[in-house]
């Protein structure tokens, strides 16, 4: 058997064994939300649902409204250059006005593959709602730089989701122009 096929069927193989792994894990993160709310907050809430959607929406305005949201995330993501490929959650904690969700998120932002796991506590008072990050771990695939990883690091120590993003988006982009410039000169 040609090696290019073994290797193609080994990747299709490792990305079912991964689709499983993560459909496994928000199976587990559903079960688990599920038991926080007891079987009177369930019915609650879905009558609660049902009223409000009862006659609003046609099946043809929330598929128009789905496409429009399609687009919009196309434009994002070409915008942006960041393509997420994949996002778990999982609820730790949840009472009345405090809940800790735990985060995994991966992608990348030009050629650069990065994957995020972090903690989310939101907490509310009154109609205020507040939300800090916690145990913020990035793993980017070590390419060269030690000043990239210096960036990771302090990053992971201040927990600043939004200054990962803003720089590895200038840093990606950057890194694809000098990638193609050496390129050129091979």
């Amino acid at each position: 058997m040609d090696e290019s096929i073994f290797k193609a069927y080994e990747d299709e193989i490792q990305a079912l064994e991964e689709e499983i792994r993560l459909l496994t894990e928000n199976y587990e993160d559903i079960q688990q939300e599920s038991t926080f709310f007891s079987d009177e907050e369930i019915l609650k809430s879905i009558e609660a649902f049902q009223r409000e959607t009862k006659g609003h929406e046609s099946p043809s305005d929330l598929k128009a409204q789905l496409e429009s949201l399609e687009r919009d995330l196309s434009f994002l993501m070409e915008f942006t250059a960041f393509r997420f490929t994949s996002h778990s959650k999982k609820t730790v904690e949840k009472t009345r006005n405090r809940t800790v969700q735990k985060h995994r998120l991966s992608g990348k932002c030009h050629s650069l593959s990065f994957q995020l796991e972090f903690q989310l506590l939101e907490m509310q008072d009154n109609e205020k709602v507040s939300a800090v990050v916690s145990d913020l771990s990035i793993v980017m695939e070590s390419r060269e730089s030690s000043n990239m990883s210096k960036f990771v690091s302090s990053t992971e120590e201040r927990g600043d989701l939004l200054t990962f993003f803003r720089s590895l988006s200038t840093y990606a982009e950057w890194y694809e122009h000098r990638r193609r410039t050496f390129l050129h000169f091979k």
